[in-house]
């Protein structure tokens, strides 16, 4: 890693190459030593030094480096170095830093301007022996370090692929041993990745792993090619977990199985951290989380507050100083929990706990929806109307929770108007378009709801909600399901897997009487999520093939993780079952 050449005084050079003389004092004067600068040397440095502040950076350069050979200071080479820079030179800058290499052939220092100087003049294709000389002489974890920082060094070079090429040789001796290899291996693939090429990359990860699974670095490389959408990079990470991960790289995976909506396997993910490492507090913050997102509220609470108590007394604060990030999202769920289970003045000392400004509006909004299910809708929304706008986005945030609170209670017209408001002021927001449509069916407004959401499917034709939405409608009112089954598969493209979508497309062959498919379908959705609307749904399936005892035990699933849910509640008093 090279650093910022220093701006090197008249002052600071004299002070390396001769003693300053001592002050008059009663203590016993130091014993003096003399140095090698003689009259000449010091005329010459003068004369550099006045050429500098003249402006003829050239001949500062030269009488500098020449002092340098001379007398053999290290400051002097660094100070002609810095010339060159500053004379806008790569050539006076590079000829100085391999001088300065010549005459200290193990130093470090020399080195590091050699590379930054080429890195920075694009001359990627001299850069292999700087790179292995950066290398020479480490070992063990000294050196994985230095391999591990060598992708830093190329982030704004222009040919990426080339510097991969390079990067390549440089570490030729080490890529195939176990000791190193992984390290070599990841930097390559790092490298490879940022010029885009995301099969090398994999290639780098996979062979990294193949000399030591149970090294960090392939692992690393491979969360990042997951992120970029390369699935048999989770091979790699997988087989590392298998023996002692890092918890950090065990926490990143989990997020990433987040990220694609994978919740129930990052869930068994945490529960392995909390296992191996139950003293890491992010596991079990992020464990809780999940669990409350799949009604849970019980364990859920159990995992965040087993988060509070592993925080340090500074960032889980009872007094004046600010909360910490993640004792503010603790509190805010913990309030939700409470909540939920109709204890309001418990929900309410959560939130107290609370103090951070940047957060203000999420904390009003959960006393918002307190007051709310109080029955206090006006005073709810008066908390969210008068909330302080202090972060850029809590204008649109203040705007679509009132919208969600009157959605929630029934105020379909005043939602509607607010939505027409809403989607006037942010244009370009689908999730406004899309909450339109949504509540324009809830009011019957079938035709506007399918001409809002064709406009949203015209205006962002990769967002797979529409498509799932407007295809849901048509085969729940029992139309045009040929076009509502290519609606689905076209958001399955978008979002494979999604649960949701699966309950849509099982809705369309239920509608068209295949109901052995329809049953595959919903045991495959509602393995993957338990949401109360798929639970209706998969009953109604079994129940009209005979299996009713089936039925009542998934409506009874579906109860429990939410009993107000207007689907699941219509179905079973249309079909009445005794449950």
């Amino acid at each position: 890693m090279h650093r910022t050449p220093r701006l090197i005084t008249l002052a600071a050079l004299l002070a390396g190459l001769a003693p300053i003389a001592p002050a008059m004092a009663a203590t016993p004067a130091p014993v003096i030593v003399n140095s090698d600068l003689d009259a000449r040397l010091m005329y010459q440095i003068l004369q550099a030094e006045m050429s500098a502040l003249d402006g003829d950076e050239a001949n500062a350069f030269s009488l500098t480096l020449d002092a340098a050979r001379r007398s053999g200071s290290v400051k002097l080479y660094e100070r002609a170095v810095e010339l060159g820079l500053r004379a806008r030179s790569a050539e006076f800058a590079i000829e100085a830093a391999r001088a300065w290499q010549r005459a200290y052939p193990t130093a470090k220092e020399p080195n590091r301007y050699v590379l930054q100087i080429l890195i920075g003049t694009n001359r990627l294709a001299e850069i292999a022996d700087p790179l292995k000389r950066e290398l020479q002489g480490l070992t063990g974890k000294e050196r994985v370090t230095a391999i591990n920082q060598i992708p830093r060094y190329f982030t704004r070079v222009s040919d990426k692929a080339l510097a991969a090429n390079v990067v390549e040789q440089a570490l030729a001796a080490d890529l195939p041993t176990s000791n190193y290899g992984p390290a070599a291996w990841a930097a390559v693939g790092v490298m490879r990745l940022g010029a885009g090429n995301a099969a090398g990359a994999l290639d780098a990860a996979q062979r990294g792993s193949a000399l030591d699974s149970a090294a960090d670095e392939p692992a690393i490389l491979a969360l990042n090619l997951m992120d970029a959408k390369t699935p048999a990079a989770e091979a790699v990470v997988r087989k590392y977990l298998t023996g002692k991960a890092m918890p950090e790289i065990r926490m990143a995976y989990g997020r990433t199985l987040i990220g694609a909506q994978r919740y129930a396997e990052a869930l068994e993910q945490m529960k392995v951290l909390n296992q191996q490492k139950p003293e890491f507090p992010d596991a079990w913050l992020v464990r809780g989380s999940l669990e409350l997102q799949d009604r849970g509220n019980t364990v859920a609470e159990k995992s965040l507050k087993k988060y509070l108590s592993l925080l340090p007394a500074e960032q889980d604060s009872s007094d004046e100083s600010e909360t910490g990030r993640g004792a503010v999202q603790a509190y805010l769920l913990l309030a939700q929990i409470a909540e939920q289970n109709g204890k309001a003045d418990e929900a309410n000392a959560y939130l107290q706990r609370i103090k951070s400004p940047q957060d203000a509006l999420r904390v009003n909004t959960r006393r918002a929806m307190l007051l709310a299910r109080q029955g206090k809708l006006d005073d709810a929304l008066m908390v969210i109307r008068t909330s302080p706008e202090l972060q850029a986005d809590d204008a649109r945030t203040k705007l679509a929770t009132e919208i969600q609170l009157l959605r929630e209670y029934k105020k379909m017209n005043e939602a509607y108007a607010l939505l027409g408001k809403a989607v006037k002021t942010y244009p370009d927001d689908t999730t406004f378009a899309y909450d339109q449509a949504m509540v324009a069916e809830k009011l019957g407004r079938i035709d506007e709801m399918e001409r809002l959401l064709r406009q949203l499917i015209s205006k962002a034709p990769d967002y797979h909600h529409a498509y799932n939405a407007l295809g849901y409608s048509l085969a729940d009112r029992n139309m045009r399901l040929p076009e509502a089954r290519q609606l689905i598969l076209k958001a399955l493209e978008f979002a494979p897997g999604d649960p949701f979508i699966v309950d849509s497309l099982a809705w369309v062959e239920y509608r068209s009487g295949n109901l052995a498919e329809a049953k595959r379908l919903l045991e495959q959705a509602f393995a993957k999520r338990q949401d109360a609307e798929i639970a209706a749904h998969l009953g109604e399936v079994l129940w009209v093939s005979g299996q009713r005892d089936a039925a009542n035990k998934v409506w009874r699933q579906g109860l429990e993780q939410q009993k107000d849910n207007e689907t699941l509640l219509e179905t079973i008093k249309r079909l009445n079952p005794s449950l």
